[in-house]
């Protein structure tokens, strides 16, 4: 008689067979809006600036991926290491996402989403060194209340609870960046 196969252990290969199908078709995907122009102003909700989904997912990913990467002031690369904005703007970069290249001016951008709207891919600010915008990072799972981010000195990319006392007694604000769209550029 043949083992039994354990119904738990199916679910992971039907996620893969859906992943799969989902990403193949002979039809092109289209985006759900179209991009906008550069620099056009930023629409007050849905739009291309939605941060659930499938984008976020990706994007989130990546970040994880480069967990462990050490933290080097002023880097943008995980060869050299990076900063906290520095790795904010590698990873929106791998999704044609132009991000300014310090926390001062990456915390302009995109949209404000209040703390109870916080989902994966988006970006949370603090202020840590000085008054205003010194930290940010990418959250992971808002259910987790999870971010990614490169400390500071001494340690690596990691992940952290944006809940704890140290990052709650600090944080500004978050932001939503256009990536809902950008992810199908990398397909």
């Amino acid at each position: 008689m043949p083992p039994r196969v354990q119904p738990l252990r199916l679910v992971p290969l039907f996620v893969l067979a859906w992943l799969l199908a989902a990403g193949c078709g002979s039809v092109p995907r289209q985006p759900s809006a179209p991009l906008p122009f550069p620099n056009a102003p930023v629409p007050p909700s849905g739009g291309v600036h939605g941060a659930p989904g499938v984008a976020a997912a990706a994007l989130v990913d990546l970040a994880m991926s480069l967990r462990g990467v050490r933290y080097r002031f002023g880097g943008t690369d995980p060869a050299a290491g990076f900063d906290c904005s520095g790795l904010v703007r590698y990873v929106f970069a791998h999704f044609s996402v132009d991000v300014p290249r310090t926390v001062a001016e990456q915390y302009g951008v995109g949209r404000k989403v209040p703390y109870r709207q916080l989902a994966a891919g988006d970006l949370v600010f603090f202020a840590t060194t000085a008054r205003g915008p010194t930290h940010v990072g990418i959250v992971v799972d808002p259910e987790q209340r999870t971010f990614v981010h490169a400390p500071g000195t001494g340690s690596v990319v990691r992940v952290d609870r944006y809940d704890a006392e140290y990052w709650r007694r600090r944080m500004l604000g978050a932001r939503r960046l256009p990536i809902s769209a950008a992810v199908e550029a990398r397909r």
